[in-house]
């Protein structure tokens, strides 16, 4: 947190105050949050216990000290739950305000201008990243791990179904098989006994008169569908 102050300070922030505040939130933020500014209140007279208000990639924080500073209250607005925020600058300094989604309204008066404005800048960079997500987000690793993931597990349903598509493929095959025993009769009688004239000697019609004959064989479950293929492609030799 402390090596992050650096970023934060600026000429009208006290470096003490900033500490304070950062040592407090060190135990609330979350994982993966990152704070991206602070201002702190200043009013024209001195300010022994200031407000301050902090911006994180995640929320927006009021930090309000409470018995003599012995202790802090916190108060958070994610930013899914801010509507808009506004600044509004004076002679004494500036008021930083922002609404949320339920018509509350929070001000934040007597901001430096400069921490104003960079508080202002910053809130509008979160609030713009929430409208287009797809254009501004940049992935960050935790994201990229998830996203490998997710491909990772689609692979493998891709495979599970093109295991089951063929288990399935084959359970048609076996199919016929046990009907075909109960039409062994009909076997017999399929055109294939050494009385018939050979192929080669059909004509053309015939071939197809004979092919067809086949179809209708295999249309009525009659014979196998490898047994119609081995027909088919031998009259087929012969046209």
């Amino acid at each position: 947190m402390i090596d992050n102050l650096k970023k934060i300070l600026n000429e009208d922030q006290d470096p003490k105050a900033i500490e304070k505040i950062t040592a407090k939130l060190e135990n609330l933020l979350m994982s993966n949050e990152e704070v991206g500014y602070i201002a702190v209140h200043k009013k024209p007279a001195v300010t022994i216990l200031p407000d301050s208000i902090v911006v994180t990639n995640k929320r927006i924080i009021l930090c309000k000290p409470k018995n003599l500073g012995l202790s802090m209250e916190f108060v958070d607005y994610d930013w899914d739950d801010i509507a808009a925020s506004f600044v509004k600058e004076g002679i004494l300094g500036a008021d930083f305000t922002f609404n949320t989604k339920s018509d509350l309204t929070h001000t934040v008066d007597y901001l430096p201008k400069n921490q104003a404005r960079k508080l202002y800048t910053y809130a509008k960079e979160q609030l713009d990243l929430l409208k287009n997500p797809i254009l501004n987000a940049t992935p960050t690793v935790q994201e990229s791990v998830v996203k490998e993931d997710e491909n990772l597990n689609q692979v493998q349903i891709e495979e599970v179904e093109e295991m089951e598509t063929e288990e399935v493929t084959s359970f048609a095959e076996i199919v016929p098989v046990s009907n075909y025993t109960s039409f062994e009769e009909p076997k017999v009688e399929a055109p294939t006994t050494s009385s018939e004239r050979k192929l080669s000697e059909l004509s053309q019609d015939e071939l197809f008169e004979k092919l067809q004959n086949y179809k209708k064989l295999l249309d009525n479950g009659l014979i196998m569908q490898g047994e119609y293929d081995n027909y088919k492609k031998e009259i087929l030799s012969y046209m």
